[in-house]
């Protein structure tokens, strides 16, 4: 989707790409755990203060002194927790949306204010990720799910071979869709070892003619991530990887993939918007039972436009862009990211095993940090207790229960510091 400011006479929002919306105020100190009070009124608690200082020089974003006494601690795994500032900066322009007598919402998606929103998104996206010029980016609809479908539909014909690897739910997910469309083979899955681990790439054993190897980056629900990329062994296949759920946590060379696809709803934006980065060459080739609503070519010839695109969701996640290159770019995310992740396994793994994290310790997820209970029946009470000092949502996933703290690029240090001080307070109660 090559979207020129320069060919546009209405690209307002690009005349300074350096510009940013968002700027860090000065973060102030408080008796609070870094913003956050927690509720003495029902029993008395002896609070144990959490640092970290082997990442001090690590500056968290700003929302914990100024966070709304009335917000909750989302530790959602999706839709899920979204920068305060981008939510209040949406919400000073959600009636006029800067001057233009209307809200994004009513807008059409063919007028110049959209498309200066659109543009802008897309630019800025470019810059997080270094996207190259003969890479499209395209705005859809759908959801990740979509793309199970939408992959083989558009990179392979029926009876092209390609390969899975299968680390969790998603990617299971993934290659079921794909049989319907070409010749899937799994070339390793971790059922059997309940999706903890990651295999060494050399043990794949690949189809050598494989049209694609898929992967899933970052499983949201065991909590497994890729910390780098296998090399498929067709020197013409293609690395395809779903980052729904830890897109934009950290700096990924995209050359080294044909596609990635995302929703949205993760750590960047609200549901209902789905982003697809596909090399430029390699659309047009979609299979002639393809749907005109997956046929990548139809969208990169429209600029994300061939419908009207879920316009609201693209805005917000413009607003996202311009909020993580304000923070110094996605290499700097990675760092709080980082630093928000050791925190939190840090005290599971020091518990004594009251909490326990199944994953293999090289490849635990920096956005989802599933554990356990030494004793499973105290679970209901770790999570009432917690909606009680307004940390919400850590129920794992109903098909593997537990504990699940989603911390994605938006959750302040400050709700992981509160979540481990209220765990090392609930083992003191009942270890």
């Amino acid at each position: 989707m090559a979207m020129s400011g320069a060919s546009s006479p209405h690209s307002l929002l690009l005349q300074n790409p350096k510009r940013h919306l968002f700027n860090n105020p000065k973060s102030t100190t408080t008796a609070h755990i870094n913003g956050f009070p927690l509720n003495h009124s029902s029993r008395p608690r002896n609070l144990i203060s959490v640092t970290c200082s082997a990442s001090s020089q690590v500056q968290d974003r700003p929302a914990a002194a100024s966070q709304s006494q009335d917000r909750v601690i989302n530790f959602a795994a999706g839709p899920a927790i979204l920068p305060e500032n981008v939510l209040k900066k949406a919400e000073s322009e959600l009636y006029i949306w800067r001057g233009s007598g209307m809200s994004v919402m009513e807008m059409s998606h063919r007028g110049k204010e959209f498309l200066s929103i659109i543009q802008k998104a897309e630019a800025d996206l470019r810059t997080l990720l270094s996207i190259p010029s003969d890479y499209a980016v395209l705005f859809l609809q759908g959801g990740a799910t979509t793309q199970f479908a939408s992959v083989p539909l558009n990179l392979c014909k029926p009876e092209d071979p390609v390969d899975y690897m299968v680390t969790g739910s998603w990617g299971d997910k993934a290659f079921k869709e794909a049989a319907k469309y070409s010749k899937p083979t799994v070339i390793w899955s971790g059922k059997s070892d309940k999706y903890t681990k990651i295999p060494s790439f050399d043990e794949l054993e690949q189809n050598p003619n494989a049209r694609y190897l898929h992967i899933c980056a970052n499983e949201t629900i065991h909590g497994v991530e890729f910390k780098n990329y296998p090399i498929p062994k067709n020197k013409d296949a293609l690395m395809v990887a779903d980052m729904s759920s830890n897109f934009c946590s950290k700096p990924v060379d995209v050359t080294k993939f044909g596609l990635i696809y995302a929703g949205a709803q993760k750590n960047v934006g609200p549901s209902g918007v789905t982003i697809v980065i596909i090399r430029k060459d390699l659309i047009g080739n979609a299979q002639e039972i393809t749907p005109v609503m997956l046929d990548y070519k139809i969208h990169a010839d429209n600029n994300s436009l061939y419908n009207t695109p879920p316009c609201y969701g693209i805005y917000m996640c413009g607003l996202v862009f311009e909020d993580l290159l304000a923070q110094g770019g996605l290499e700097e995310v990675e760092k709080k990211n980082k630093k928000k992740a050791h925190i939190l396994y840090d005290a599971i793994d020091k518990s004594n095993g009251f909490y326990r994290c199944p994953v293999d310790k090289s490849v635990r997820s920096l956005m989802n940090v599933p554990f356990t209970l030494e004793k499973p029946e105290l679970e209901a009470e770790f999570v009432k207790e917690a909606a009680g000092e307004k940390m919400v949502q850590l129920k794992g996933h109903r098909s593997v229960g537990g504990m699940r703290a989603s911390i994605y690029n938006a959750m302040p240090l400050a709700g992981v510091e509160k979540l481990v001080a209220f765990m090392k307070d609930f083992q003191a109660r009942h270890g």
